[in-house]
């Protein structure tokens, strides 16, 4: 239709829900994923620490199945406190990175390469909104390897050891369930991100390790040659470990601040956002 006859009415009808239409990209998305091999093998794999740590805490709980000589021992060996679930979280916590750099790539770079934006902007739907549902893609695929088992972790403990275990040490789960809140979030910036800015999904995914490699690196650097141990902060994985610690109670890393590595994340974040904000427009502008 001519634009100048102004015969064209916008639509005017119901619109869905503000949530229906965000979860409309990543159940596609989801299927899409799931539809891959390789990814679905990560997922299987990632499974495996959670499975020996359940193990553990079945032999902690009933040390009668060992020896009789070996059970004193033990007993103070298989305990169940915040170092069990530091150690979970730092296991799990790599297998997210890995599994954000494998599917994070495909969820914003095809857009860009195939100009898909303008169909997306020219619906009910803000770059905030894309944003969120690309975001929670990375939620849902990186859920069931991090905080999904550590609540399950907690929740046999709790049933094995009773209720005064679990009035004793309930900071443990919610510990879990935020700190690994967190990780997803600052991991899946990160992905879409460099997904954003690098439109060849595997260069992207690279990019997405790269990111935590070049940062830790440039982290020890800073320590050897200021001879400080504080620019420890600026690696994600040590700032997130950090903030785990004081989240499950577990002794703090020496020459780090909670307050610092949280105050980092949060720059990182509002960096990776920034980059997104950039480069998602419908119309990009060629000078």
């Amino acid at each position: 239709m001519a634009v100048y006859r102004r015969g064209y009415q916008r639509y005017q009808g119901p619109l869905t829900g503000r949530w229906s239409r965000l979860m409309v990209m990543p159940r596609f998305a989801w299927e899409r994923l799931f539809q891959q091999r390789l990814l679905v093998i990560l997922i299987v794999i990632s499974m495996f620490w959670p499975l020996a740590c359940a193990g553990f805490v079945y032999v902690a709980n009933h040390l009668d199945l060992l020896p009789a000589v070996g059970q004193s021992g033990a007993s103070r060996l298989l305990q169940i406190d915040a170092d069990f679930f530091l150690v979970f979280m730092n296991a799990q916590s790599v297998f997210a990175v890995i599994l954000a750099a494998f599917a994070g790539p495909s969820l914003i770079a095809p857009d860009l390469a195939n100009n898909a934006l303008p169909l997306y902007f020219s619906r009910p739907l803000s770059r905030a909104d894309y944003v969120l549902a690309r975001l929670m893609v990375l939620v849902g695929l990186l859920s069931p390897v991090t905080w999904v088992p550590g609540v399950l972790l907690f929740t046999m403990q709790s049933g094995m050891a009773g209720w005064t275990w679990f009035s004793e040490n309930w900071r443990l789960g919610a510990a879990v369930v935020a700190g690994f809140m967190v990780w997803i979030v600052v991991v899946g910036l990160v992905a879409l991100a460099c997904s954003a800015y690098v439109k060849w999904r595997i260069i992207a995914g690279g990019l997405v390790l790269g990111v935590f490699f070049i940062l830790a690196g440039a982290a020890e650097m800073m320590n050897a040659i200021l001879r400080v141990d504080w620019a420890s902060m600026f690696n994600p994985a040590k700032s997130m470990n950090q903030i785990w610690r004081a989240l499950l109670g577990a002794e703090s890393n020496q020459g780090l601040s909670t307050g610092d590595c949280a105050g980092v994340l949060v720059a990182l974040a509002a960096l990776l956002l920034w980059v997104l904000e950039r480069k998602l427009r419908p119309v990009e502008v060629v000078s």
